[in-house]
């Protein structure tokens, strides 16, 4: 990992600056972790609108040496939802030795330094991951916000590498919308759980700013032949994530394009909306 007085960290960029003030809040969280802390270093210097930063890199194997450390499964569980969220974030389409973006850090670190970062992030990530079962089995029994859940799913499928399940999840935590679009017409259509949520139905336009146009039924698959949906099935059954367990056979399903009127399956155009 990268020395807290390494000089490494000031020309490591946020969203706003340099990383210099990042070692000071990862010594702090590693002495005596506190929430407040961890979410003013997580939304101020490494995280910003679905982007992550250089710095962020860096510090990832702190949070996550934290997460393996602590006998709090409280913090565990935050720092895996949050380093799960840093995961999903991240460009896929990134290759060893590192990141072709990082070719300017490279001329002022050197190119070693930066590899030796991006490894290191790599792998905090994999050991992070193993602690999958340990926090779903905390989420069964000492969560019941279904939004807090969802976000555990959303980070377990970013170290499964699901990332466009990870970033579905993210995108529709509250579970109260889903869009998907027509990948012929590209029209978009509006799922929304009817007030009973016992059901999710389709519309043309936002709910919202049309509340009086016609609901399109959806009729809910009888079984899953996709293998996220079957992941996503099994985990959310596993800790109680009621609503997406309610939604998932709708999603699972088709429906007809109301603008074009071929045959849509909700499922591949959902998750296209976060393939990079």
């Amino acid at each position: 990992m990268l020395e807290w007085t390494s000089n490494v960290w000031g020309k490591l960029m946020g969203p706003y600056g340099s990383g210099t003030e990042v070692p000071a809040f990862l010594q702090q969280l590693t002495q005596e972790y506190h929430q407040e802390r961890a979410d003013e270093l997580f939304q101020e210097y490494l995280f910003h609108q679905n982007t992550i930063y250089t710095v962020t890199y860096a510090a990832v194997p702190y949070l996550v040496h934290i997460a393996c450390s602590t006998e709090d499964l409280k913090v565990q569980c935050e720092l895996f939802i949050t380093c799960g969220i840093i995961e999903a974030s991240r460009d896929h389409n990134e290759a060893a030795p590192f990141p072709a973006t990082w070719m300017e850090l490279a001329e002022h670190i050197g190119a070693s330094t930066c590899t030796d970062i991006y490894s290191e992030y790599l792998k905090a990530i994999r050991k992070i991951a193993l602690l999958g079962p340990e926090v779903l089995a905390y989420a069964t029994h000492a969560l019941e916000n279904p939004v807090e859940k969802r976000y555990i799913l959303s980070a377990n499928a970013a170290y499964q590498g699901l990332y466009t399940l990870a970033n579905m999840l993210l995108t529709f935590t509250m579970g109260d919308e889903y869009v998907v679009t027509c990948p012929k017409c590209k029209e978009e259509m509006y799922l929304w759980p009817n007030e009973d949520d016992t059901c999710i139905q389709a519309f043309t336009q936002d709910p919202v700013f049309n509340e009086e146009q016609n609901a399109h039924t959806i009729i809910p698959a009888t079984k899953f032949s996709n293998r996220e949906q079957k992941i996503l099935q099994e985990q959310a059954q596993a800790i109680g994530e009621d609503k997406l367990i309610r939604h998932l056979p709708y999603l699972a399903s088709k429906i007809d394009c109301p603008s074009c009127h071929i045959t849509i399956q909700i499922w591949p155009s959902l998750l296209s909306l976060f393939e990079s």
